[in-house]
């Protein structure tokens, strides 16, 4: 048997499934789209839930795609074993209500012994208990000997996910040979141990559960069958796990250079291996579909897919960052499959690197807050971390628990990992109670989902911004109706309308419907599933009806601004990328008639010189007026001509294309000025940071420009009236009082002190030792907490050496001051410490360094007491 590559096995499948007249389709994003029941794509049937449910006409009735997918349930054994990992392709063939069983399971037999070519002999079928038809088509039509046909309980060969769809399904296991086995007699299809590999599964969708245990046949059967590729590559190339198959073993090979180890020498080596191969491998594909590391949600999945595999490189002595080299050999081993990876490196490696250098700082800011809980633990005599403490070098520092154990261990400490769990639990149970309540969609509940899945719209709006057409469906907010009434809210659906319906970042039309005796204004335009197009809005007289014949007129100055900020947008973005770097990705923007906002990726903030050449280049191609123009290409044409695309984006086949002179090409179905002359003005507003290694750019256009500059005119003018001055003196105007306010503070400083030196008195006549340590603590009247450090200097300075401790009643509150010299803290005095005690006394808190410290306090008729209390406390720290 020929020893296929995991790039040769992928295409032979999707041809393989072509031949048998399945449309072959991308990679969905690992993004879910419309989709709120999973973070990630976990399987190659979840982007295609729509057309399972029949929500939405699928292009064909036969599909096949090879999924990107990341599971991450079991993330902590990555590593540990060499079959967990967190990223796989799945390779399936879908039918929505066309072949099922028959032609299904013959398929799969053909692909795995005729194409690929693996043994009959060691392929072993098994089906759910009761599922005689598939037992029958194996048994009878394939001519598997009935002995060799495993039939499994609900638990192994019956697929269902709460209610809805699901159905029995049948597995194919691949016999690996003895030496995977574990040598026991009657080890068999089912054993646990590594002989017998599950590598075909075929899902039969052929009944509904109400969520109770009702089972009913469905009208519409369908077909859902998965296979891991890296599964059927390991079969196919005969070797012991997913980490030794050609693609992801350079990849492994590649982390053992770079650490200077051999693989298989030691089990603890060898886990850090497999995790950096695994985790490397999820965060290339998830950057590449746009998600950046953050602290919630799949961002949190990303950051600690990265930040596990930095900590494991130090395990393993690596130095520096080294995850984009990494990176850069999954580019190699899957661009062939998923050439998006290819397009995005530039910017892929950006991210990883960021995040590593962000970790390396942050383990090393947690190692002194860890060394700080120790420190408290020496000193409380406790020998185990609190699940609090644990929790929290976790949370905040991206501490795993074995690496917080580790540190400890080596110095006779442990951790409290029932605890740890415990807050691990609290915050899951958080984030459960924060999800939304989904349909088997994934997608909230709406009004909208009772509308036959035919209904549909067309967009005349490039053309157009007035159009007749016929009302096909109307909507209250609860439920479908013939009829809206004047002062009735509803959604207006059309056969052909000129409303742009909210998308890529456009926000939808406004304007209004008018029929012969009626009219609807539209708030909004909303774009729903299988291309429906949604005019939210009220009924402000008489009454429309489904069927009758309407005139759509679109608000036309909303639109044309909204264009005018559009078309700047894609100005912007080449404007970013040539200033900033080709990095520079869209992450989103929202494009309204007044204004207009761009997400992008960049790591640090934009200097004034950076944000100014960005404007200038902007209107420089406003000024040149160049022509806009849309071309409709297929997506492969539009990439070769340079088009910029957007991440995650699922195109159709067909795109528009909207190029700006030589200067913008991009894929966008949004509408756009016929000429950047159009546009007028463009003008930055406000730069800020909005996601780790996300800016956002607010701007304006045409009118709104013009707008802007009156207002600071305005502004400019007010201030000068106020200052008494004319528009060109103000500058000299506020250097003059700013001079002026500076002589002042200095003046007042000088008297506060005075008066602070003069409210004490001479108080080194009230120094008295403590354990051989000088003491003066004094109380002072009306002293703020400037002139209480003023006086501590000046006493200090006096005292030489010893503690000084200031108690200062000033507008009904207490300040609080402790300082403490180098010989002083050698005893055993701590500033910090001394001032928490003390504070007590006034009802306060604070804290501080060992050499110097302050807080507050709200009960001043106990300063003297707080005073009178400070020797005794300071004998309890002394050596």
């Amino acid at each position: 048997m020929k020893k296929y590559g995991v790039n040769e096995l992928r295409q032979m499948f999707l041809d393989f499934m072509e031949s048998k007249g399945h449309l072959v389709m991308k990679s969905f994003s690992l993004v879910p789209q419309g989709d709120k029941s999973v973070l990630l794509i976990n399987a190659g049937m979840t982007p295609l839930k729509p057309y399972f449910t029949g929500a939405e006409i699928p292009p064909r009735k036969r599909v096949s795609t090879c999924q990107k997918c990341i599971r991450t349930g079991d993330i902590e054994n990555v590593g540990k074993t060499a079959r967990h990992g967190t990223f796989f392709e799945m390779l399936g063939n879908f039918s929505f209500g066309d072949y099922f069983k028959r032609e299904a399971l013959h398929w799969s037999w053909e692909f795995l012994t005729e194409v690929v070519g693996l043994d009959p002999d060691r392929l072993y079928p098994s089906v759910y208990l009761e599922d005689d038809e598939a037992f029958e088509i194996w048994n009878k039509e394939i001519g598997i000997p009935a002995e060799r046909i495993f039939r499994f309980g609900k638990e192994d060969n019956f697929w269902e996910h709460g209610a809805g769809p699901c159905g029995p399904c049948s597995e194919i296991y691949y016999d690996r040979g003895e030496k995977y086995g574990c040598g026991k007699p009657g080890c068999t299809v089912g054993c646990d141990c590594d002989r017998y590999m599950e590598v075909w599964n075929d899902v039969f969708t052929q009944f509904e559960n109400d969520g109770n245990g009702n089972y009913t046949e469905l009208t519409q059967k369908n077909i859902d069958t998965g296979m891991g590729l890296e599964r059927l590559a390991v079969a196919v190339q005969d070797v012991d796990s997913i980490f030794d198959v050609d693609t992801i073993c350079a990849l492994r090979n590649l982390v053992c250079e770079i650490a200077g180890k051999e693989y298989g020498k030691t089990y603890l080596d060898d886990v850090s291996i497999r995790l950096i191969t695994d985790h490397i491998r999820s965060a290339t594909f998830m950057i590449s579909d746009g998600i950046m590391p953050t602290n919630e949600g799949r961002g949190y999945v990303l950051r600690r897919l990265i930040r596990r595999a930095a900590r494991h490189g130090r395990l393993l002595g690596i130095e520096g960052t080294f995850l984009a080299k990494l990176s850069a050999e999954v580019i190699r081993g899957s661009k062939d499959g998923y050439p998006e990876l290819e397009e995005k490196k530039e910017f892929i490696f950006k991210v990883i690197t960021n995040e590593e250098n962000q970790f390396n700082k942050t383990i090393d800011q947690g190692l002194r807050i860890l060394a700080e809980m120790e420190e408290k633990m020496k000193e409380d005599g406790v020998k185990t971390l609190s699940g609090e403490n644990v929790f929290k070098l976790y949370d905040t520092y991206g501490f795993p628990v074995d690496l917080t154990k580790e540190i400890l261990e080596e110095k006779g400490y442990d951790v409290d990992e029932e605890g740890f769990h415990a807050a691990m639990e609290e915050q899951r149970q958080k984030a459960r109670e924060a999800r939304e309540v989904t349909n088997y969609m994934g997608a909230d509940a709406t009004v909208y989902d009772e509308i036959d899945v035919t209904v549909t719209t067309e967009f005349m709006g490039y053309d157009h911004l007035t159009y007749d057409s016929k009302v096909s469906v109307l909507t209250t907010e609860k439920e479908i109706v013939t009829s809206l009434m004047e002062g009735q809210r509803g959604t207006v659906f059309v056969e052909q309308t000129p409303f742009y319906a909210t998308m890529g970042g456009q926000e939808g039309d406004r304007g209004v419907i008018e029929t012969a005796n009626g009219r609807f204004v539209v708030e909004d335009t909303i774009k729903l599933r299988g291309g429906k197009f949604g005019h939210v809005g009220y009924m402000e007289s008489g009454m429309i009806s489904a069927g009758e014949t309407v005139t759509l007129k679109v608000d036309v100055k909303g639109r044309k601004d909204t264009e005018k900020n559009h078309s700047a947008t894609h100005l912007l973005q080449k404007a970013l990328k040539t200033v900033l770097g080709s990095h520079v990705e869209q992450k989103g923007s929202l494009v309204t008639p007044d204004r207009l906002r761009f997400d992008f990726a960049h790591f640090q903030a934009m200097t004034e010189e950076e944000l100014a050449k960005v404007e200038d280049l902007v209107n420089e191609q406003i000024q040149a007026g160049l022509d806009v123009r849309t071309d409709i290409m297929n997506i492969e044409e539009a990439k070769k001509s340079g088009a910029m695309a957007l991440f995650g984006e699922k195109y159709s086949e067909k795109v528009r294309v909207v190029s700006m002179g030589d200067f913008s090409r991009e894929l966008c179905g949004g509408t756009h000025v016929d000429n950047t002359g159009s546009i007028m003005l463009f003008k930055i507003v406000s730069e800020s940071g909005i996601a780790a290694g996300v800016r956002r750019i607010e701007a304006l256009t045409g009118n709104g420009v013009l707008e802007y500059y009156k207002k600071q005119e305005a502004a400019l003018h007010a201030a000068a009236k106020a200052l008494k001055a004319n528009p060109s003196e103000i500058l000299d105007k506020i250097a003059h009082l700013q001079g002026e306010v500076k002589s002042l503070q200095s003046e007042n400083e000088s008297l506060k002190s005075k008066l602070a030196q003069g409210a004490l008195g001479d108080v080194m006549n009230q120094v008295t030792e403590v354990k051989g340590v000088k003491v003066l603590a004094a109380k002072v009247e009306g002293v703020d907490m400037n002139g209480l450090r003023d006086l501590g200097d000046q006493l200090k300075e006096k005292l030489g050496e010893g503690v000084v401790v200031l108690v200062a009643v000033n507008a009904g509150k207490v300040n609080l001051l402790a300082m403490v010299t180098d010989a002083a803290q050698k005893a055993g005095a701590h500033a910090g410490n001394l001032i928490k005690a003390v504070a007590a006394i006034v009802g306060g808190g604070g804290g501080g360094r060992p050499n110097m410290a302050q807080a507050g306090g709200k009960n001043p008729e106990k300063a003297q007491e707080a005073v009178d209390a400070v020797a005794g406390i300071l004998e309890g720290q002394l050596k």
